[in-house]
């Protein structure tokens, strides 16, 4: 990327400091550990300040280079920036509703497959489409879609799959994929928490026809606000273009008109003759660009996909390590597939039985030492308020889902944690269950 608008002195003062990092040390047990955090660097900053002085402030040439370079990188056909990774799931969906899909298209009462632990955004746009979710339960460890219910969910109204890869473990892509090859179904991979990781030496998100990704600053890489939609299907490209830019026919790029050379000569439904194709809308579609100055904090970011990922490894094998030394036989850690590479999200527990005293009173004094940790999202989401009398469909049990809302969490190993955190952390959890034996 060429800075075009930096000044001698800026452009100098990069080559001097875009490897340094923006942070501040926490020490544990003064400062609070928080489960997720962002890494930032003084490079991410100049390339943001170079956007803003381009004056043009909507997707511009930082935009089309991340897309770019975030497709290639993940192995997609086609990566398209939207304002979070919760729209990247909603413009998913809005896809493969499309009219033009004809007969594969999602219609209202047609079944999407999924789970019912999770976070609640993979399940709403199912809803919002009035289709209905087909919950399944989830393994344990893992946590991902049991596979083994898949023929059993199957009916004559299912026309796609759409999962997590929960916490950045990779669901079992091989099982997943089959079935839905053969049944002729739709896969959207929710790849949101997963990004960087990989299965059979792929990345996460280019197996399904789509894949989703966020850039909040509790994911992998940040732009403060922000997400896209990988596509692997030529047809749903110039659908999801459309759906994602207020649902318009023309093609240009912001800024940019009459690419095709036809721009006022075309017969459009029922519009007049050469009515302007800028204003000619084939799809019910939204507003879901970013900025170019979140695109160029992306691209900055971009490049560090690999090292987070790997340290978020590193992390978790420490700390996973740390505290099964601690509780090994009173809690339950995650286990990853033999395929998956993980670029996990965070440490997930599970409290056995025998674990002296439970979570609810564990969280809390965690909190009470300054340590951060999250509930693995909706829990059950059927017994969420906002989702009781949603419609969907039950397959087998959901066991292992109420055991995970009301035993697992997890806790942070981000990139900006490091051994002396994770062992404090490991430590806080050891004085805690010496307390309870007492």
């Amino acid at each position: 990327m060429v800075f075009k608008n930096l000044t001698p002195e800026l452009a100098g003062m990069l080559s001097g400091i875009a490897g340094e990092r923006i942070s501040r040390n926490l020490v544990p047990g003064q400062d609070y550990l928080p489960a997720s955090g962002k890494v930032m660097f003084e490079q991410d900053l100049l390339y943001g300040i170079d956007a803003v002085l381009d004056g043009w402030l909507t997707g511009g040439r930082f935009n089309k280079e991340f897309e770019s370079r975030l497709a290639k990188m993940v192995g997609s056909r086609r990566a398209l920036t939207v304002n979070s990774g919760s729209s990247a799931n909603l413009l998913a969906v809005a896809t493969l509703s499309s009219p033009r899909l004809g007969d594969r298209a999602l219609k209202a009462g047609d079944e999407v497959i999924t789970v019912a632990s999770g976070f609640p955004t993979t399940v709403n746009p199912i809803l919002q489409y009035h289709c209905t979710p087909v919950l399944l339960d989830v393994t344990l460890p893992g946590y991902n879609l049991d596979t083994s219910r898949l023929e059993e969910a199957l009916s004559e109204r299912t026309k796609a799959i759409m999962i997590a890869h929960t916490l950045g473990n990779p669901f079992d892509l091989d099982a997943v994929m089959s079935f839905a090859k053969r049944h002729g179904l739709w896969v959207i991979e929710d790849n949101c928490d997963a990004l960087g990781a990989e299965y059979d030496g792929k990345k996460t998100g280019s197996f399904g026809h789509l894949g989703t990704c966020s850039f909040y600053p509790a994911h992998h890489i940040t732009m403060g606000e922000g997400g896209a939609l990988l596509i692997n299907d030529p047809e749903l490209i110039r659908i999801a273009e459309s759906l994602r830019d207020w649902g318009r026919d023309c093609w240009c790029e912001t800024g940019h008109d009459n690419t095709c050379r036809n721009r006022f000569n075309g017969q459009h439904g029922d519009l007049p003759f050469g009515y302007d194709h800028k204003y000619v809308y084939s799809e019910r579609g939204y507003n879901f660009k970013i900025t170019d100055i979140q695109a160029a904090i992306g691209l900055s970011q971009l490049d560090r996909i690999e090292p987070f990922a790997e340290k978020r490894r590193k992390n978790h094998r420490y700390l996973t390590r740390a505290l099964n030394a601690v509780a090994g036989e009173d809690i339950i850690t995650d286990l990853a597939l033999p395929k998956a590479t993980p670029s996990w999200f965070g440490c997930t527990v599970t409290l056995r039985d025998s674990f002296p005293g439970n979570r609810h009173e564990l969280l809390q004094y965690l909190e009470s030492q300054k340590i951060g940790s999250r509930l693995l999202f909706a829990g059950n989401i059927l017994k969420q308020p906002g989702y009781r009398d949603m419609p969907h469909r039950v397959v087998g049990s959901l066991d292992r889902t109420d055991r995970v809302m009301n035993d697992t969490f997890w806790i942070g190993i981000w990139p900006g944690l490091e051994p002396v955190h994770l062992d404090y952390i490991a430590e806080t959890v050891a004085r805690y269950i010496d307390m309870k034996k007492k």
